[in-house]
């Protein structure tokens, strides 16, 4: 699998499929605010709160 990396600027989106849409909110120097339109049933969580085992699948997907 492998990662597109994109350059967007605030107030500028993103849509993955037909219903979610990804749109940069604020950017600071601290970091990056975004906000996300999926449906309820969407699954949507940080990286970092996920647990070990599930954050261990999604790092060798992305290695492979």
């Amino acid at each position: 699998m492998s990662m597109l990396v994109l350059t967007r600027r605030c107030g500028e989106q993103i849509q993955i499929g037909d219903q979610i849409t990804i749109t940069i909110v604020r950017v600071t120097n601290q970091g990056v605010r975004i906000g996300v339109d999926a449906p309820r049933e969407s699954m949507i969580a940080r990286g970092e709160l996920l647990p070990a085992d599930d954050a261990d699948a999604v790092d060798a997907e992305q290695d492979s």
